[in-house]
Parts: structure tokens; sequence; C-alpha cells
């Protein structure tokens, strides 16, 4: 909602400055130019990029507008889920706990978190790294690693949308001259006309440099930073994911564990000791509507 408002209160004021001063807003409104530029951007952008990084673009700016990134509740789950796996390591024979890792849409524990279990990436990350803590055999510092790499890899994907549109917004004040330039085109096969027409057809070209450069420093190079927050926020939850189970790797208890993931969580969502204490050891796994409530 927040990028919503803020993308009308850029426009709002800028198209009331206009008419505040004097300005018909109607001179501005040249359809064919928006064309102009907005064709040429998309075109660019579709060539740029690969078709992966092209579909992505829509899901990565609908989280942009609306803002889906995980929340405290979203956090809890998975602390509860590490929680519970981690026991299930300490405690449980490993033929019992790689029930829950080949089949996590059977299993009880990921049944009960989930926040956590219809994010495919997540569950796979988790159910990965955790039978590799079934092999024993595996340091640490190599997990870590692994981990590391993965995590950067998967960062790296996501922010493709966010270099794409930041390259988009790079162009557009240059398509839009290009679109003035053709306009400046048509206005000199008029150069017989009127003064007062004339000046009309002028006019109307340096609309293509106004919105180019409207566009892009005022709707999409916000918008491709709102991006990449976005996505940051999301991949938050694999370094969470991470420090946990290395936590557990160096001999940590669950608790302490969880600990470690939740120190991991930032500060604006980061639920406090006791509330993750609620949620992992004193009591079952809650529901999502418990979980509302708290938050």
């Amino acid at each position: 909602m927040g990028v919503i408002i803020g993308l009308l209160t850029a426009m709002v004021c800028v198209a009331g400055g206009f008419w505040a001063m004097g300005g018909h807003l109607m001179v501005v409104w040249q359809p064919f130019e928006f064309i102009i530029v907005g064709g040429a951007a998309i075109g660019a952008f579709i060539v740029a990029n690969p078709a992966r990084v092209v579909m992505d673009t829509a899901g990565a700016v609908r989280d942009a507008l609306f803002a889906r990134e995980p929340r405290q509740e979203d956090y809890l789950s998975l602390l509860g889920l590490l929680f519970a796996l981690t026991r299930e390591l300490r405690s449980k024979p490993r033929n019992e706990v790689e029930s829950h890792l080949d089949r996590p849409d059977e299993s009880e524990i990921f049944k009960a978190y989930p926040r956590v279990a219809r994010d495919q990436e997540l569950t796979l990350f988790i159910c990965d790294y955790v039978r590799l803590l079934l092999v024993g055999n595996a340091r640490p510092y190599e997990i870590e690693a692994l981990m590391e790499e993965e995590i950067a890899t998967h960062r790296g994907d996501k922010l493709k949308v966010y270099f794409a549109l930041m390259n988009m917004a790079d162009g557009l004040p240059a398509l839009g001259i290009v679109a003035a330039i053709l306009g400046i085109v048509k206005a000199m096969g008029a150069l017989d006309q009127s003064p007062a027409l004339l000046g009309s057809l002028i006019g109307s070209a340096l609309v293509g440099t106004f919105t180019g450069i409207l566009v892009s420093y005022s709707v999409v190079a916000p918008l491709a930073n709102k991006v990449k927050t976005t996505r940051e926020a999301q991949a938050r939850v694999f370094i969470i994911v991470k420090q946990t189970l290395l936590a557990f790797m160096n001999g940590a208890l669950p608790q302490i564990a969880v600990e470690h993931g939740r120190k991991a969580i930032t500060a604006a969502y980061r639920p406090t000791i006791d509330e993750v204490e609620n949620a992992t050891i004193t009591g079952a796994p809650r529901s999502e509507s418990a979980l509302r409530e708290a938050a």
C-alpha cells in the first residue's frame, strides 16, 4: 500500500504543480508519445532479459506493491519448525527423522507449520540440510560454505528483476529523447504554419522527454528498489535456517540453536525470547489464527 500511495503522491504533485502554475493538463496528454516511450522500454526490456526474468518481473512487482514480506508470525512459525526438527534429531532414530524429510507434505511437523510448508523453496532448503546433518560426518564449516553458496545463488536469482528494472530506468530518459526527436521532426514539417500551431507541436514533442524522465525517476527506479528490499527480506528466512542448523551442528541445544536463528531476524519483526519460547518449548505448535492474535 505504501508503494501505491507514494506513486500516486508523485503523480498528483507533478500534475497539480503544473496546473497550479497555469499549465493546461491536456497539453501533456500525448498518448502516442507515451506509446513510443513505453513500447520502446518494454521491447528493450524483453530483448535484454531472459524469459525467466521477464516472467518473474510481474510476481516481483506484485510482491513489492503489496509488501509481501515475512512478518513476525512467519518467523515464529519457522523457528517453531526448526525447533521441532532439531529436537527430533536429538531424540529420534534416523529413519523416523528421514520420514519427515522425504515426504514433508505428509509430515506432521511440517503440517503443524503451514506458513513454512507452503514455501516449497524454503522447505526443500530445510530438508536438504537436515538430511546432511543426518549423514553425521559432515563438518560444520563445509555445511556453512555450502549454505552460503546456495543462499548467494538464490539471492542473485531473485535480484535479477531488480537489475533489469534499474537498467530499464536508466534507459527511459534516452527513450524519452527519442520520442521528443520524432515530435520535433513532425514539427519541422509544419514550419510554414502559424507560430501558435508550431509552438503546440514543439510542446507536444517535449512531452516525450518529460515522460521518460518522470517514469524513470518517479516510477521504475523507486519500484526497482522496493523489489530489491522485498526480495532481500524474503531471503532472510534462509539465513535464519543457516544460523539455526549451524548452531545445532556445533553442539547447541535446540532452544539455543533457535536463539541463534532469532538473532538473524531484522529488529522490526524479531520476536522476543518469551514469544519464541511460547511457540516452541512450552507448548504444541500454535495455529495460524493463534499466531495472528499474538501479532
